[in-house]
């Protein structure tokens, strides 16, 4: 990881006023009994959603990655490597033998079998974008004995080991196959599984605190760790992820030692913990995010694609990733939908984007829709530090175009929960909100789940879109890379058009750190194996 510490040296005698403060942590998270080894991290969120199938949110991902293992998974290269399991291809690309490592047991010390990967796939298979694509050519899924799995396609599916090796929204963890069997549109109520630690629910509060306890019987792979493959080493007792919305608190805490990590740094507040010899400031991936602003394309006024352009007319890049971030170094005008730095980033039909809000346009396109001024209620996190500004700017230019805005606030698990609700605005339902993603989870077609067509089955906001659904189809037989460039391009020009999200620019958010933590993985997804806690 890159230190930014160097960028950071100002306004010291600020950091010293603010640093004073003292912040006050729940019972839970500041203990460590006995000799045991604990990490406190303050995450970007409350975990409250603990069914890492049901939601693309990333805490819950996070969460997942804590209980669950996977059976495949990407390293630094991006390259799918044995994770649960080892694989074989048949002749003609259309088995997939996948045979299962020795040691694998559940957290409650049943052995993990093939008829577990089955049920956690199948399950997977219905909510996950790429998943979805797998399973509509999918013979047959069995597990013929308890160390083997056969999935049987039928046409080749070229991604396929791309698509289950996947870090983020949503990875195919394996769970016991009594919680697969759990309908997909239903949350999982038992959090058992075979990764290196374990979920003590005993002492989870909802949205405060939840703590994870060391696997003991977790076996690692000997290969070294890389991103979400290699060896998952597990070197402290405990891992505690407690909450505090307050930006500046948590930084005094991460000073004082009362925390050991803070997930996101606020910008602005960089230079108050620049200072303190014993944290580091840093990336923790060069790839950075992206923001988005995600329309309800089920009601109105945004089931309309001119209302939608509209919107899209009336937001600016510069205008939101300034307010977001501040300071440029952090931040990048980009229109590529794949990310601009990716092998199939492409900014075409981005200009409305890039080049500056387009409020006549948005008014033009509004008064042709025949827009009568129906509210749109735009949700609107409290607490999360880079979801807060979205918002706020998003309804200014909205406005100013002529959207009536009914900008609701709430903390960002409330969100999550509402945004996975189907029904009318004036039944509780909404209209627009924004979110992150990694840039590695929007890279292609197949993992970027907002350019998901499919109806009831896409990513909230449900987009019913025919021809975006064959344009996929069309990039998974593609014969090339070079194929699949050009599809990616038609898919860009597609979504800049029908609006099914507006692409908002890339951005970075740097970690904090004490010096006491190290060996953390430079990964796009925080991880707690590998990692080490030395003594103040």
């Amino acid at each position: 990881m890159l230190t930014i510490r160097s960028a950071l040296n100002t306004s010291r005698g600020l950091a010293a006023t603010l640093l004073t403060g003292t912040a006050l942590l729940a019972p839970a998270a500041l203990s460590a009994q006995g000799s045991e080894t604990t990490i406190t991290a303050v995450m970007h969120s409350g975990l409250r959603v603990l069914d890492p199938v049901i939601t693309t949110a990333h805490i819950t991902r996070d969460h997942g990655y804590m209980i669950y293992d996977v059976l495949t998974a990407v390293d630094e290269n991006f390259a799918p490597q044995p994770q649960m399991a080892s694989w074989d291809i048949s002749d003609d690309a259309l088995v997939y033998t996948f045979t299962l490592r020795d040691g694998l047991v559940f957290h409650d010390g049943a052995p993990v079998t093939g008829a577990d990967v089955v049920a956690s796939l199948s399950r997977w298979g219905k909510k996950d974008s790429g998943g979805q694509l797998i399973f509509d050519i999918t013979e047959s899924l069995e597990a013929p004995d308890d160390k083997t799995i056969v999935w049987t396609l039928s046409k080749p599916f070229a991604p396929l080991l791309d698509v289950i090796s996947k870090q983020s929204a949503v990875p195919p963890f394996i769970m016991p196959a009594r919680v697969a069997a759990t309908s997909s549109d239903e949350t999982i109520t038992e959090y058992i599984g075979s990764g290196p630690f374990v979920f003590n629910e005993e002492e989870y509060e909802p949205g405060v605190n939840v703590t994870y306890e060391k696997f003991d019987d977790y076996l690692p792979r000997e290969e070294p760790a890389s991103w979400m493959a290699g060896g998952k080493v597990v070197n402290v007792d405990k891992v505690v992820w407690t909450t505090m919305p307050d930006s500046l608190t948590a930084l005094n805490a991460l000073s004082a030692g009362e925390i050991d990590y803070l997930e996101q740094v606020q910008i602005d507040l960089m230079p108050i913990i620049a200072s303190n010899p014993d944290v580091t400031v840093e990336k923790r991936d060069e790839l950075g995010y992206v923001t988005i602003g995600r329309p309800n394309h089920l009601h109105p006024p945004f089931d309309n694609k001119l209302v939608r352009q509209a919107a899209m007319a009336a937001l600016d890049q510069e205008s939101m990733l300034a307010t977001m971030q501040g300071d440029p170094e952090y931040y990048n005008v980009c229109g590529a939908i794949f990310g601009c730095s990716t092998p199939l980033g492409d900014e075409a039909g981005s200009e409305i984007l890039t080049g500056g809000a387009n409020i006549e346009k948005a008014k033009a396109l509004l008064e042709e829709a025949g827009y009568d001024g129906t509210p749109i209620v735009l949700m609107a996190p409290t607490d999360v530090v880079s979801l807060i500004n979205q918002p706020v700017v998003a309804a200014q230019a909205l406005r100013e175009a002529g959207f009536e805005v009914d900008m609701q606030s709430m903390d960002w698990q409330s969100v999550v929960q509402r945004r996975a609700q189907q029904s009318p605005v004036a039944e509780g339902g909404w209209n627009m909100f924004f979110t992150n993603w990694m840039v590695p989870e929007v890279s292609d077609p197949l993992i970027n789940v907002m350019v998901n067509g499919r109806g009831d089955d896409a990513w909230f906001g449900w987009p019913t879109d025919p021809e975006i659904e064959q344009l996929r189809a069309d990039f998974v037989s593609a014969a090339d890379a070079t194929a699949q460039k050009a599809v990616a391009v038609k898919i860009q020009e597609h979504v800049m058009d029908n609006v099914n999200y507006i692409m908002m620019g890339e951005y970075i958010i740097p970690q904090a750190r004490r010096n006491t933590i190290q060996n953390m993985i430079p990964s796009p997804v925080p991880v707690f194996w590998n990692v080490t806690k030395e003594s103040d």
